[in-house]
């Protein structure tokens, strides 16, 4: 399992999150790389929107709909509603256990491809077609997945 923590040079929300993924590992393989991202052209090719971004397997779990590109602050809904500037330790605890049991954190399984299928898969400026390359590679977007359910109506059912 992979798992990128993008955030702004300084971010103050960093350590939490470091923190809370690696509470919510609890003893789990998994490979954790921190990556600063300071301009908006990074932060789109990444997938970050907003800082902390954790990416599980390249998914953003915790993704909202209409969200861009940014090296602005983000803020997570917990589970008691209030806002943080982390995901919690549950929500984080969720996601790694649908990543682990092969789903994409919005409960479908993998799509696997090879580097040049992947490749060749990516959207254009101009497309809005969904990435489905192989989790974990380097400079990979996000996966997206229009019209199918979100992290958020995922969590809640």
């Amino acid at each position: 399992m992979c798992i990128k923590l993008l955030t702004v040079p300084d971010c103050p929300n960093s350590p939490v999150a470091l923190g809370r993924i690696d509470e919510a590992l609890d003893g789990r393989a998994a490979e954790v790389e921190l990556i600063e991202v300071a301009d908006e052209a990074r932060a789109a090719r990444l997938g970050m929107t907003g800082s902390p971004t954790v990416l599980i397997d390249s998914i953003d779990p915790f993704a909202v709909a209409g969200a861009v590109a940014s090296v602005s602050c983000r803020l997570y809904r917990g589970p008691d509603g209030r806002t943080e500037g982390a995901p919690s330790v549950a929500d984080l605890r969720r996601a790694l256990d649908v990543a682990a049991a092969g789903g994409d954190c919005n409960g479908y399984p993998w799509t696997q491809q090879t580097e040049e299928a992947a490749v060749a898969s990516l959207p254009s400026p101009e497309d809005s077609a969904p990435y489905s390359g192989p989790p974990c590679g380097p400079s990979q977007p996000p996966a997206t997945r229009p019209n199918r359910p979100t992290w958020s109506s995922w969590r809640a059912g």
